[in-house]
């Protein structure tokens, strides 16, 4: 699905060479507003439409999460089978227990392989 979207601002065409004021230079003008304010309409309708699928999502998020909260809350709840003793060996939480090797500081590590550039 591409997002299209509305320019910044639009900017009237600006001719660089005033034309003689004739009948048909009024009826270019009114060609070119015209051209304007139908491709303005578009945009708004898009604009609507993109708005109204805007509102429609939210109201979709809006019923999720307190279906989801309601959800939650009867979890949150104690049952008879989460009140009993879990067995030791069944504990799957991760400790923070970490062991790093111990590094001489006075000598470079063995495991280092040294590599020269030149410029």
């Amino acid at each position: 699905m591409s997002i299209k979207r509305a320019p910044r601002r639009s900017f009237p065409k600006i001719s660089t060479m005033p034309r003689p004021a004739t009948e048909a230079a009024q009826y270019l003008d009114m060609y070119k507003l015209t051209v304007e304010k139908t491709r303005l309409e578009q945009e708004l309708e898009y604009i609507d439409g993109r708005r109204q699928q805007l509102c429609d999502r939210l109201a979709e998020i809006e019923h999720e999460t307190a279906g989801l909260d309601a959800k939650a809350t009867t979890l949150r709840q104690p049952t008879q089978s989460a009140a009993a003793p879990r067995p030791q060996g069944l504990n799957f939480a991760p400790n923070a227990n970490v062991y790093l090797p111990e590094r001489n500081s006075r000598q470079a590590p063995e495991d280092y392989n040294t590599l020269m550039l030149d410029y």
